[in-house]
């Protein structure tokens, strides 16, 4: 991987004010929530790469049974106490998505910008490491920077053929279509929002 692109998730979380970061957002991401509303999707959720918890709260909110997983202790301490200032009960739990230790099955994986930070020979892992995690016919929502970001610092850009490389013939690809990420910085980044369904076979 880049030198430019390896980040200390630990430091930075336990650093850092988690609504200075580029991708903090305090509700959930308008590009899920239309997804959610169109899909009519409920169930058992994982939010993988939780950072702050400001989604996988907006979740519980609308009533997803809500686990919350981050590499980082001290964004998993964050997020839960303002889970808890917040009233909702959600499981937190510090994981690593490539080793992970988690048990499915969940019928939606929610990736809000973890993905992409990941180089090409690690995407495969991922890919293994999600599917096995969701159910047959569940869904992957997933938001990563576009293609059409400029070059510069920060994560990957990734661009359709290469979501289509990586993730079929494991998923189905349901919707890829372009958006931006909302947050702090600006401009906001331009991103691919991607649904993916599980195949069942």
């Amino acid at each position: 991987m880049d030198e430019q692109r390896i980040v200390d998730w630990e430091t930075l979380y336990r650093e850092q004010d988690v609504e200075k970061m580029p991708w903090f957002t305090p509700e959930l991401d308008p590009d899920f929530a239309e997804a959610l509303k169109s899909l009519k999707i409920h169930g058992h959720v994982l939010d993988l790469g939780t950072g702050p918890g400001t989604q996988a709260i907006a979740l519980a909110e609308l009533g997803f049974d809500v686990v919350a997983s981050d590499i980082s202790e001290s964004a998993v301490r964050k997020a839960e106490a303002r889970a808890k200032e917040k009233g909702v009960a959600i499981r937190f739990v510090k994981d690593d998505i490539l080793a992970t230790r988690l048990q499915g099955p969940f019928d939606i994986i929610f990736d809000r910008g973890i993905f992409h930070v990941f180089p090409p020979e690690k995407r495969n892992a991922y890919v293994q490491s999600v599917g096995g995690l969701l159910k047959k016919g569940g869904s992957l929502m997933l938001k990563c920077f576009s293609d059409k970001e400029p070059p510069g610092e920060g994560p990957y850009r990734i661009s359709e053929e290469e979501i289509r490389r990586s993730f079929v013939p494991t998923f189905q690809i349901l919707t890829i279509r372009a958006g931006f990420f909302k947050g702090v910085r600006q401009p906001n980044p331009h991103a691919l929002f991607c649904i993916l369904g599980k195949n069942v076979k």
